[in-house]
Formats: C-alpha cells, sequence, structure tokens
C-alpha cells in the first residue's frame, strides 16, 4: 500500500498512472489501418489466385468453383480482420462461417478434392487476416504509437509461400499417381467369371481407354446380361479424378 504525504508526490503518481494508460490505449492512425488492410486482402488474393489458377483450375475446368474460392477468401479475410479488433471475436466468425458451409454444401456432394482447397483457403484467410504484421514502439516516456514489420509481414509472407509450394509440389505430375474408380454397366457377363477376369480386364481397357488395376464385379441381371462392375483406373499427370463416375441414371446429373 503507497501512502501519498503531499500534493507533489500525488502528481507524479497521477502521471504515472497516465502513461501506463497512454500505451495501453495506443491505436494506429487511420492511414497505418488501411495500409494493413490492404496488405491483409492483396497478399491473401494473391496467393489463393495462384493456386486456383496455376493449381486446381487446370485440372477440374470448374468455373464455379474457381468463383466461389475466390470471392469466399476475401470475404473471409475481411471478416476475420474486422472481427478481430472487435469483442465478438475470432471464435464467433469461424463459427458464422462454418454454418453457412453447412448450410450450402450440404446440398450437394462435394469432391474431395474441392473440399480440400476450400479448407486451405479458410485456413490462408485465418493466417493472413489475424497475423501480426504492427508491432508497439516508444519507450514508457516517449509517446507509444505501432510501426509496419517487417519481419512479421516477411514470417506471413513465408507461410504463404510454403503452403503454395506443398500444393504445387502434390499437384506436380511426377509425386503421386493418382487413382479413381468408375461405375460400368457391363454386357459381357459371361466374362466376369473368375477364370476369365484377364480377359474382361482386356476388354474393358479397350472399350474404355484406361488404365485399369482392378475390377469388383456387383450387381448381375442375368434377365438384361448385364452387370455393374466397379472399375478402379490410374490417372495420368494432367488428369483429375471425375465428379460423375458413380452416376447411373439421368436424374442423377441434375445439380
Amino acid at each position: 500500500m503507497i501512502q501519498i504525504d503531499n500534493l507533489g508526490d500525488y502528481q507524479i503518481a497521477d502521471e504515472e498512472v497516465f502513461d501506463v494508460q497512454a500505451i495501453t490505449d495506443a491505436m494506429m492512425t487511420t492511414g497505418q489501418s488501411l495500409t494493413e488492410l490492404g496488405i491483409r486482402f492483396l497478399l491473401n488474393l494473391l496467393v489463393c489466385w495462384i493456386l486456383v489458377r496455376f493449381f486446381y483450375y487446370p485440372k477440374s475446368r470448374r468455373r464455379d468453383y474457381f468463383f466461389t474460392f475466390m470471392v469466399f477468401s476475401s470475404a473471409m479475410v475481411l471478416l476475420l480482420y474486422m472481427m478481430g479488433n472487435a469483442e465478438v471475436g475470432v471464435g464467433l466468425t469461424l463459427g458464422l462461417f462454418a454454418i453457412f458451409g453447412v448450410i450450402r454444401y450440404r446440398t450437394e456432394t462435394v469432391p474431395i478434392r474441392e473440399m480440400t482447397y476450400l479448407f486451405v483457403i479458410i485456413a490462408l484467410a485465418a493466417l493472413n487476416g489475424l497475423s501480426p504484421i504492427y508491432r508497439l514502439a516508444g519507450a514508457v516516456t516517449d509517446h507509444p504509437h505501432y510501426v509496419l514489420s517487417g519481419g512479421a509481414v516477411g514470417v506471413t509472407v513465408l507461410a504463404n509461400l510454403l503452403v503454395v509450394c506443398l500444393i504445387g509440389v502434390l499437384e506436380s505430375r511426377r509425386f503421386l499417381a493418382r487413382t479413381s474408380t468408375k461405375l460400368v454397366l457391363y454386357d459381357r457377363i459371361e466374362l466376369i467369371v473368375p477364370e476369365r477376369r484377364e480377359e474382361l480386364i482386356a476388354d474393358l481397357k479397350q472399350r474404355l481407354g484406361l488404365q485399369i488395376d482392378s475390377v469388383e464385379i456387383g450387381h448381375v441381371d442375368f434377365l438384361k446380361d448385364a452387370a455393374f462392375i466397379k472399375v478402379s483406373y490410374t490417372l495420368d499427370g494432367s488428369q483429375v479424378a471425375p465428379t460423375i463416375d458413380q452416376l447411373t441414371k439421368a436424374k442423377d446429373f441434375v445439380g
């Protein structure tokens, strides 16, 4: 417990309290806030555009997902930046996006590749929207203020580059031979017996034009002389797994 003996001591104590409050309440200027927002938004936009344009789109050719990824990422980095400085906190922001995602994407089957890119984009938006790029400067006796931290910006840029490099390696042709499956309604049921499996695979290779790895016999209809066969095949580096291989009825093609 500090005892104040006279008015002079009281004034000194009051000044010390004022200095601590000034340090605590230091705020960025409008120009600094706009600069910070611009750095976060442009960095996130550039990284997401590189991922979607050069890694995702060349193989899938899905313009709808191209639009979704870019808009989703931009909106989320802005919302995270704004909510990060508010009392509602980041947890509520992520919860809102999770709810929106469940409501939207539960209505259709989203391929695993698209879901992977969506989660990567969300992670990058959180990284670019919340990572500190300004630091507090000024001693106790000076005027405290914020300055742009080159080291913090460099670390953020490096984290984005690591994600881009990782996806680039995984998407490269030589890294991994990808496989997919196709459901085929087959008419030559005399070849589905085990002792003629090699003939069955050769016939499927010729008719489908695929590098078939294995086949599985499903439902057999002897009245129609047809059988469902699940064909597993290897994709080359320029191919991506189709999203309609498992559809067998015309109504399934309606989105």
